[in-house]
């Protein structure tokens, strides 16, 4: 087992570094327990490079491999440096995560909006990184000055105070998204079955609309037309299969031939 989570998380890393992944930096982050938090929230969106800023108890910090549940090969990886500047000086885009407004000239964008301009510029061969300040303030006006990029989620506006995790969290989310094709949907068939054919489908119309003109309900003629096409695409949309159009027609047989003795 042990060498199965070992392997995975070297795939995990080889992919992060193949799809041109952000970097995460976290500035003078002050609790241990909250960098493993960041490292959790990381490796559940494929993010595997962590670097720190002056961390505030040194590094390493047993707190932090205690909350990273698990995220250890992101912990083993993370790098220290002492300046903001040392730790994005080979990144080529800069987006600095904060909510408050900065007297600064900078384009402000969305998590999401971030994220497809992080892959665009992953596909031209550029590495970009993510931006995160101290738990309590947040990051310095130096410190946003470096980046390209405001990134600020539209939350609640009377309270959209989220915490280092959640934020990092937030980011890779839409990062990791933005990589995800939407599958086409699919319909797994029982066993035995199969989709029904426009005859069976006519059959079934048919059937219906016969018990429905013997009890009345199709009386006007005016309207009748309208009505049953109306009843036909409601259940062309059903996309029934063929044991589903039986079953609806034992069901018509059994509201007409009432119970059985």
């Amino acid at each position: 087992m042990a060498g199965t989570h070992r392997s995975r998380a070297t795939d995990t890393v080889a992919e992060s570094e193949r799809s041109g992944a952000p970097a995460v930096i976290l500035v003078k982050p002050q609790l241990g327990e909250n960098i493993g938090m960041v490292a959790r929230a990381m490796l559940n969106c494929g993010l595997t490079d962590l670097r720190l800023v002056a961390p505030r108890d040194g590094w390493p910090n047993p707190a932090a491999e205690k909350s990273a549940s698990g995220a250890t090969v992101v912990l083993d990886r993370a790098r220290v440096f002492e300046t903001t500047a040392d730790a994005v000086a080979d990144l080529n885009r800069l987006y600095a995560t904060t909510a408050r407004s900065r007297d600064m000239t900078k384009a402000v964008v969305t998590p999401r909006r971030a994220a497809l301009e992080i892959r665009e510029a992953a596909a031209a061969g550029q590495h970009a990184g993510l931006l995160f300040g101290p738990e309590a303030k947040g990051l310095h006006n130096d410190d946003v000055a470096l980046a390209d990029t405001i990134v600020t989620a539209p939350l609640n506006p009377g309270f959209s105070s989220l915490n280092l995790a959640q934020a990092v969290l937030l980011l890779g989310y839409e990062w990791f998204q933005a990589g995800v094709e939407t599958p086409d949907l699919e319909v797994t068939l029982p066993k035995g079955t199969r989709p029904a054919t426009k005859k069976e489908l006519l059959l079934l119309f048919e059937h219906l609309e016969r018990e429905l003109d013997a009890c009345g309900f199709l009386h006007v003629r005016e309207k009748r037309p309208v009505m049953v096409r109306n009843l036909r695409n409601m259940l062309q949309r059903a996309g029934l299969t063929e044991q589903e159009v039986r079953t609806l027609r034992g069901v018509i047989t059994s509201l007409v031939d009432g119970p059985r003795e």
